[in-house]
C-alpha cells in the first residue's frame, strides 16, 4: 500500500518536542520567571478581586445597605 512514502523527520521539530516533554527536568527559576509568576499568578488575580469587591461596595452604597464583608 503506497510504497515509497517514508516520512523524513525534521530535526528541529523533534528537538522542540523533546524539550517540551522534559520541561520539568530542564526548568530553572530566573528573575524573568519570578516576575511572570508575580504578575500573572498574584498581581492580576488580586486586581480582579479588588475590582469585584469595589463593584459590590458600589451596589451596596446605591441600595443604602452596609458594606458586605469579604475574606
Amino acid at each position: 500500500m503506497g510504497g515509497g512514502m517514508e516520512v523524513q523527520k525534521n530535526r528541529f521539530i523533534e528537538d522542540w518536542g523533546s524539550a517540551r516533554e522534559n520541561l520539568e527536568h530542564n526548568f530553572r527559576w530566573t528573575r524573568r520567571n519570578f516576575a511572570l509568576v508575580g504578575i500573572f499568578g498574584i498581581g492580576i488575580p488580586l486586581l480582579v478581586y479588588k475590582g469585584i469587591v469595589r463593584e459590590f461596595h458600589m451596589q451596596d452604597e446605591d441600595a443604602g445597605r452596609p458594606y458586605r464583608k469579604f475574606f
